[in-house]
């Protein structure tokens, strides 16, 4: 169908950021809460289309985590249309007047958030992402340009033309909304040199996925490549709080992205915590791999290697560090993290600040598992991913951080002189 070619839908999808970007919030929340009842409407037939992705990718081979990645259930539909809600109800994030004054003159200056515009989203096996990013786009006024993997395509497609329904039913352009409806690299490769009409990328998979969209194009690229996540209990550390809170950094998912990866422990607590640590992650069967310290009190953990601190395992292995203080834990995790998110678990004020002030990351928790980080625990409604770049977006990316701003300026007849 030749108006799904790449360059047709990326021109379509400029001319709806341009309108976009004047639309009322009333309008753009109707447009949610419309979005979310279309797909209210065709939950059987997501389910039963769903499934038979499902059947086919185990055919295909593919992993126990993928298709748990691409299974939509009745649990996961309701929570991606409880997501569309919620972003509703969340605050404009467009025309906020960020900083103003008025010149000695009367000259009025004012910098306000406007959309970034048309936003490309290229993301594996995740069909949420189809009604998250669908989302968090309309919420902050950008034109959407979806491409989910080849192993969903009929999943996507039918969430995002329900989609598009609701939205146009609402008001909205009718390329607000758009999804590539053709498998294979090529359409991709093509979207990657759309830097004419696409504003910014967002890749959401695997490693191996985001570098190729980062090192293939020159459209600005929001990614994050690792998550490998620390937590440093300190020897002030309550140590029934450290171990709960390292579990539940660890166990809780293991396969995402701010689960915990490598646990630094002070030694002036080491002896008396790493048996309980033990024991805790035996009982969830954690593989652990310690340092030669570790090695000393724990005497059947498997040695770490240096690979070890580089490794983001999302998988029931652990590696663990006895460190000399908070400087040799900061330093750590400077030097091996991916900067995500990092945790301390400490009841000294002035640690908790060092800490959060030193460590380079995206997200620093005090006395809070890692796995908090992220836009629905941070109250930030839906989201679409996690940034570890510093420019332009860090750490969760939700409506707010899809926008950008321009300088506004009154004048009555002003020149300069």
């Amino acid at each position: 169908m030749h108006n799904h070619t790449v360059r047709v839908i990326a021109k379509q999808s400029r001319s709806a950021a341009n309108q976009l970007s004047s639309t009322s919030e009333i309008l753009r929340n109707l447009a949610l809460s419309k979005m979310a009842d279309s797909l209210a409407s065709i939950m059987d037939q997501v389910l039963e289309v769903n499934a038979q992705e499902v059947i086919a990718a185990r055919q295909n081979g593919q992993s126990e985590a993928m298709i748990k990645r691409l299974t939509i259930d009745d649990k996961t539909f309701h929570y991606m249309l409880s997501r569309l809600r919620k972003v509703a109800q969340c605050p404009d994030p467009l025309n906020r007047v960020l900083e103003g004054h008025t010149n000695p003159n009367g000259l009025q200056v004012f910098k306000k958030s406007v959309p970034l515009g048309v936003i490309g989203i290229i993301y594996e096996s995740r069909p949420n992402v189809t009604t998250d990013a669908a989302g968090v786009c309309i919420k902050s006024g950008n034109a959407v340009i979806l491409r989910g993997g080849s192993e969903a395509l009929q999943t996507n497609t039918l969430l995002a033309d329900a989609m598009i329904e609701g939205a146009v039913s609402a008001g909205l352009p009718q390329y607000a909304i758009q999804i590539i409806r053709t498998s294979g690299h090529d359409a991709v490769s093509e979207l990657l040199t759309m830097d004419d009409y696409v504003d910014v990328l967002i890749p959401r998979g695997g490693k191996g996925l985001i570098k190729r969209i980062a090192e293939g194009t020159r459209i600005p690229v929001i990614k994050h490549y690792d998550g490998i996540c620390h937590l440093y209990i300190a020897d002030d550390a309550d140590q029934e709080q450290a171990v709960k809170i390292a579990v539940n950094s660890k166990c809780q998912s293991i396969q995402v992205c701010n689960a915990l990866e490598t646990l630094l422990i002070d030694k002036h607590c080491a002896e008396h915590i790493l048996p309980l640590i033990k024991a805790a992650f035996d009982s969830n069967a954690i593989e652990l791999r310690g340092c030669e310290e570790t090695q000393k009190i724990l005497k059947d953990v498997i040695p770490a290697t240096e690979d070890d601190w580089y490794t983001e395992y999302l998988a029931p292995i652990l590696s663990i560090k006895i460190v000399k203080g908070i400087d040799e834990a900061i330093e750590h995790i400077n030097h091996y993290g991916s900067g995500h998110t990092d945790g301390i678990v400490t009841q000294s004020l002035s640690s908790a600040h060092k800490f959060e002030q030193q460590v380079d990351s995206a997200s620093v928790l005090i006395n809070a598992s890692t796995r908090l980080s992220g836009g629905g625990d941070y109250g930030l409604g839906s989201v679409i991913g996690i940034s570890t770049d510093k420019l332009h977006a860090r750490g969760p990316v939700g409506p707010n951080e899809l926008t950008t701003y321009k300088w506004v300026v009154y004048g009555n007849g002003h020149l300069r002189g």
